[in-house]
């Protein structure tokens, strides 16, 4: 069973054979969603629908002009799937662990830093923290649950909710050192931004 996001007919079929669709295509093809939509519609026999998401809530999350429509092509996938009517699961599960936290959130690091770190803000928001495998269990744990149909979840475990001073906290534990913490205001970060959005152009 096989079907391409560019082929319509190839979807169909291959959605003859399953009634839940979870898609986890990458944001750069977020789009191609569209076409299974339609797919889905046609065929009328998928009982839940989950869109690629699996990060921050795309109705919820505001990145400035920065995020060059990354969340509103998401939100964009979920008014479609309710305008046709397909029953959905929306997950929203923040941040993927193996992305942030091997360089304690440090931008360009592959390792957490040993002398210094950056902070940004005053570093006391709080983020969430959830490995992929336990994104994929919880999603196959709402597939039959009813009460699941139509919603957006979220994924919070309060032991996986962190703020960058607490992480550094508990990395200065483990290496049993203290590190230089360099604060970094919103107005200089979002500069910093700026400026490598220039380079790339």
């Amino acid at each position: 069973m096989w079907g391409s996001l560019e082929d319509e007919m190839s979807l169909i079929e291959a959605l003859n054979q399953v009634d839940v669709v979870i898609c986890a295509v990458s944001s750069k093809q977020v789009h191609y969603q569209k076409l299974l939509i339609s797919a889905i519609k046609r065929a009328g026999c998928i009982k839940r629908f989950f869109p690629s998401e699996f990060g921050s809530d795309p109705d919820k999350t505001r990145v400035f002009d920065l995020d060059h429509d990354f969340y509103a092509r998401k939100s964009e996938i979920r008014r479609l799937v309710e305008a046709e009517g397909i029953p959905y699961t929306y997950i929203c599960c923040n941040f993927y662990t193996s992305y942030l936290l091997p360089s304690l959130v440090q931008p360009g690091l592959q390792t957490p830093p040993r002398d210094k770190v950056s902070i940004f803000g005053d570093g006391n928001v709080k983020g969430v923290f959830v490995k992929e495998c336990d994104v994929a269990a919880f999603t196959i744990s709402t597939v039959d649950d009813p009460r699941t149909l139509n919603k957006t979840l979220y994924l919070r475990p309060p032991g996986n909710t962190l703020s960058l001073n607490e992480l550094v906290d508990i990395w200065e534990t483990k290496i049993g050192k203290s590190l230089e913490r360099i604060y970094v205001s919103e107005e200089e970060l979002l500069k910093k931004i700026h400026g490598m959005i220039i380079q790339w152009k």
